[in-house]
């Protein structure tokens, strides 16, 4: 039995809430379950100076948590003087699924920051981040052609993510944090709304787990995504 009682196969209780940001031009709310991410997607007419001239745009990604997104108090990373590497980690794992689903040649030379905070965290917040993430892209997209500011389709499909595990020999979906915190296996998968792997990080923390376990973790995950896609196309129908 899973500490919350789900099926194997089950997600949270999952909400994308669109526009809870006055001023950026796309934002979201995600919620998985107790995991909380506030996301925002800022338009910028600039350029990373190595992209300059090339006729193309960029979409990049921030992440963060506060400082009691968890149960005892984390020091603010600015306080330190720098990230620490899961942060730089999971802020370029964000920017790397969200590009590829975006035409860059159509969004011009334009940067998207996708800011991600996380306000409350019981495990997946990458993986919240990132489905949150798209739509709150999604809005700043039409945003922008609103204002006549794009020509043809940027974004060419969905991209959402969602963690699974072996949890007392059971392959589990969306593990929440009393489930990672034991799992013998945990592993995230992003994908496209059409199937396609985008990445997978997978790590045998007590026992390594065959090819059979690490397909069934596939297969849930599949099952997962394409319920995330359904919710992010909902969102912002």
């Amino acid at each position: 039995m899973r500490p919350s009682r789900r099926a194997p196969d089950e997600l949270r209780a999952v909400s994308l809430e669109r526009g809870v940001v006055k001023y950026a031009e796309g934002s979201c709310l995600v919620k998985f379950g107790d995991t909380h991410v506030l996301v925002t997607a800022t338009l910028e007419e600039r350029l990373p100076p190595w992209l300059k001239g090339q006729g193309r745009g960029w979409v990049t990604a921030e992440y963060g948590m506060l400082p009691r997104a968890t149960l005892e108090r984390t020091r603010r990373e600015a306080a330190a003087g720098k990230q620490n590497g899961r942060t730089v980690e999971i802020q370029r794992l964000i920017g790397r699924s969200l590009r590829t689903i975006v035409d860059l040649q159509a969004l011009g030379e334009r940067q998207i920051t996708v800011d991600c905070d996380v306000l409350q965290a019981d495990g997946g917040t990458r993986t919240a981040s990132i489905t949150g993430a798209w739509v709150a892209l999604a809005d700043c997209l039409a945003w922008m052609k609103t204002r006549n500011m794009l020509k043809g389709n940027v974004m060419r499909d969905n991209v959402a993510a969602i963690s699974c595990g072996i949890y007392n020999g059971t392959p589990v979906l969306d593990l929440d944090y009393a489930e990672d915190s034991e799992a013998e296996t945990d592993a995230n998968f992003v994908m496209t709304g059409d199937g396609r792997i985008v990445e997978v990080q997978g790590t045998a923390e007590k026992t390594p787990f065959s090819q059979d376990e690490f397909l069934a973790l596939m297969a849930l995950a599949q099952k997962g995504v394409a319920r995330l896609v359904d919710l992010q196309k909902m969102a912002v129908a």
